[in-house]
């Protein structure tokens, strides 16, 4: 073993790998695993410098996070008025705003901070689902300006609420004959906006959108730094248009020594013919290296349950809501599918509702009898209503599947009494279904949609307690410890088609750590949410988490 080689100690290794579960000691070079093992063991192969920072500590693989969006790192410079306390990239913890007085009053005190008095304050985190299935109205908003466009994006990112300057300039009102569109007790628009063609519209006149505007290398920076404080070492943008300064910037992060984070974006499929979309991402996938992996699609079917904007099946919202919005119409579907698919292009395809997790299940089925593709793994995103049957037809069809496991701490109760019903709610992002049938699953956190944090994601898996602190089908699907740790590490890389580089610590994979205060196998199961992460090591290279 050369003199540049690196061996780390550290309390208790765990390894993800089932040949060698645990380990003392892992020895790096040229920013992969040589060997773990115990020090007598890697001793022999002669050489390396021990590294004893990490004595007291617990090093896991470095987290996978499958579905989160640099939105996490562009979101933070705008003001957070969602109703629970979040941790920022700097490691602050930023307060919750849980009535509609205090986010007026946080957005009062950034639109007084502003110094162009023509600018849009953009918000985000809003969710009336939190405090009470309050509505921000546009009559909240025009107690913040009058004169200043706003807009505060619900934390599902897929609804909007905007003051009344805003729904004049766009034309929007009672005569409008435009989906997404949400009329007040008045008769009147209340300023809410859903979906794609409505908020078009509002984003039009805002000159920008916040949610695809120019990305800078501080919102990198943002985001990898979220990563380090959580202990994600390898995170996705999973949509993404993929603009040509949008390459430009994420080829700059990635070459730079110090970017602390692997990064997967997924090309946004609305934004390109499939045709083009495939030629677009075999030409970026020439641009790949060991920071930056191009090759997947992301296809958004419907919308959110929790904004009843998915799709479901009979009989519908339990609370008797109008069916959801395709964002893709179910007969353009099946198309756009073959095509990426005949290409060898894995697909991410965001399925919320059980409806949407049909069509795109049949979509699937069809490509693969016209095209037979092993290991395809395309991969179901949230699929939080799944059935067993549709499982099976996962199974069968070689898919995988990440599931939103947070949503039963944020929104299950809400789904048990407004959207699913008890029955289906309890079996919401169904993991131990997913086990008992053998379809490869992953658990995330859609992040900024809820928080960067996959032992928070592990724990909601774990415990499935929602935020009242009702359990929710713990008996069929709840996880176990270790369960879960694989869903945010091996699992999750596999639904990546990254799990011979990440996700195990074992010889020859990337040197990608979490370093954790305490072993998540040894607290009790449901204090894992809380354990302290130090920071990551990244191809070697150690990173300290920055401090509140």
């Amino acid at each position: 073993m050369s003199h540049d080689t690196v061996v780390f100690s550290a309390r208790k290794i765990v390894t993800m790998n089932p040949s060698r579960p645990v380990a003392t000691h892992v020895a790096v070079r040229e920013g992969r695993i040589v060997a773990v093992g115990s020090l007598d063991e890697i001793g022999p192969l002669g050489g390396g410098k021990v590294d004893d920072r990490f004595k007291d500590k617990v090093l896991l693989p470095g987290f996978v996070e499958g579905h989160s969006h640099i939105m996490e790192g562009m979101m933070w410079s705008l003001p957070y008025v969602g109703a629970f306390d979040r941790r920022a990239p700097d490691g602050k913890v930023v307060q919750g705003v849980p009535t509609i007085d205090a986010i007026v009053e946080r957005l009062q005190q950034a639109e007084r901070a502003m110094t162009d008095p023509e600018a849009p304050l953009f918000a985000w985190g809003f969710d009336p689902l939190h405090i009470g299935s309050i509505s921000l109205t546009r009559q909240d908003l025009d107690r913040v300006s009058t004169t200043r466009p706003i807009m505060v994006v619900h934390a599902s990112f897929h609804i909007s609420n905007v003051n009344s300057l805003v729904m004049q300039r766009a034309e929007l009102d009672r005569t409008t004959n435009i989906s997404g569109v949400v009329m007040g007790k008045d008769g009147e628009p209340s300023g809410e906006v859903q979906g794609i063609a409505a908020r078009f519209r509002v984003f039009r006149v805002l000159g920008t959108n916040p949610l695809s505007g120019n990305l800078t290398a501080e919102d990198v920076n943002r985001y990898a730094s979220s990563c380090c404080v959580q202990g994600v070492t390898t995170v996705t943008d999973l949509h993404n248009d993929l603009a040509d300064l949008t390459v430009e910037v994420y080829r700059a992060a990635s070459r730079r020594a110090d970017f602390a984070v692997r990064l997967v974006p997924a090309m946004a499929s609305v934004s390109h013919s499939p045709e083009a979309g495939v030629a677009k991402i075999k030409a970026l996938q020439a641009s790949n290296n060991d920071k930056l992996h191009y090759g997947i699609v992301k296809l958004v079917v419907d919308g959110s349950i929790q904004g009843f904007t998915a799709r479901l099946r009979w009989p519908g919202y339990h609370n008797g809501a109008p069916n959801g919005l395709w964002y893709i119409a179910p007969e353009e579907l099946p198309g756009i599918v073959a095509a990426y698919h005949a290409a060898g292009i894995q697909m991410h395809i965001h399925t919320n509702g059980d409806e949407a997790t049909e069509v795109a299940l049949d979509a699937v089925e069809a490509a693969q009898i016209a095209t037979p593709m092993p290991d395809h793994r395309h991969t179901l995103q949230h699929c939080q209503m799944a059935d067993a049957a549709q499982f099976r037809r996962m199974k069968t069809l070689g898919m995988c599947v990440n599931l939103f496991a947070n949503h039963v701490y944020y929104w299950g109760d809400s789904h048990y009494d407004l959207t699913m019903g008890p029955e289906r709610a309890n079996r919401l992002d169904a993991t131990g279904t997913a086990l008992r049938l053998g379809v490869p699953f992953a658990i995330h956190s859609d992040a900024p949609v809820t928080p960067l944090s996959p032992l928070f994601t592990a724990w909601c898996a774990v415990n499935r307690v929602t935020s009242s602190g009702r359990v929710l089908g713990k008996e069929t699907e709840a996880l176990t410890v270790q369960q879960a740790l694989n869903a945010i590490t091996i699992d999750a890389a596999y639904t990546l088609k990254l799990d011979h580089m990440v996700g195990s610590i074992e010889t020859g994979k990337y040197a990608d750590f979490v370093v954790l205060d305490a072993d998540p196998l040894e607290v009790a199961p449901e204090a894992i949410k809380d354990i302290n992460v130090w920071g990551t090591v990244v191809g070697g290279t150690v990173r300290e988490a920055p401090r509140a």
